[in-house]
């Protein structure tokens, strides 16, 4: 019987602020040790904002916030996050946190600008650059 071959590849994250998922899962940790909601959420976002990649931040609680009788969401942005364009790079993360009086949802998005492909290559660049911005220009007129 031979048994399957597991391949498992550890990727480092040089900024764990600018990854949603890791973000959604210090808030969650947050309320877990019975912090409030609005003081996680706004150090959270500051935590966020200070790293130079990160141009916007939007995080929603939704659930029995503080231990209400009734739910309810709360949402925090800071920055821009534009949801209209498929370009940007937008980085998207649901986690639930479990508390003793239910669970809270956490969502937050992360946007860390816009992606531009290399027509000739294939390439992604994620920062715009002058000539790319001249080639956006003449291909609209």
């Amino acid at each position: 019987e031979s048994k399957p071959e597991i391949k498992i590849d550890i990727e480092e994250i040089r900024s764990p602020e600018s990854s949603a998922n890791i973000v959604g899962q210090m808030i969650t940790e947050g309320l877990e040790k019975r912090l409030t909601f609005r003081r996680v959420m706004k150090q959270t976002i500051e935590k966020v904002m200070a790293n130079r990649d990160v141009e916007g931040v939007r995080i929603i609680l939704s659930g029995r916030l503080g231990g209400a009788d009734m739910a309810r969401r709360e949402e925090l942005k800071k920055g821009q996050i534009p949801l209209q364009t498929l370009r940007a790079n937008i980085d998207f993360a649901r986690v639930t946190a479990r508390l003793p009086y239910g669970a809270i949802g956490v969502k937050v998005w992360i946007y860390r600008g816009e992606v531009f492909e290399d027509r000739k290559s294939g390439q992604q660049d994620t920062a715009p650059r002058a000539s790319q911005a001249e080639d956006i220009r003449n291909a609209n007129h």
